[in-house]
């Protein structure tokens, strides 16, 4: 039972939608209420701040991939578009100088 209620705790994406400070002060209660001896209450919480920041690291990149698709479908440029143009109108900028 107890492991069960624990790896619920872990589930990423319950993870990632609190903050750190919320998983740290739940996991420390936690640790407490099921009476872990201090190297268990330690590894659990470091445990659950492992799973935190797995999990915001891949709720991010989730969340960038979803905006890349949003602005490919709706036809805009994104910031490697972006940088390329300013390159080459750099480019043309230092050609110009150059013959005049």
């Amino acid at each position: 039972m107890l492991e069960t209620i624990k790896n619920t705790l872990l589930s990423g994406v319950g993870m990632a939608l609190r903050s750190k400070k919320e998983i740290e002060t739940f996991a420390k209660e936690f640790a407490e209420q099921s009476e872990m001896n201090q190297k268990e209450a330690k590894e659990f919480l470091e445990e659950c701040k492992k799973r935190y920041d797995d999990a915001k690291s891949g709720l991010d990149k989730k969340i960038e991939e979803v905006v890349e698709s949003v602005l490919k479908r709706l036809d805009l440029p994104n910031r490697g578009d972006i940088d390329a143009l300013n390159a080459r109108i750099d480019a043309l900028s230092k050609k110009i100088e150059k013959d005049a």
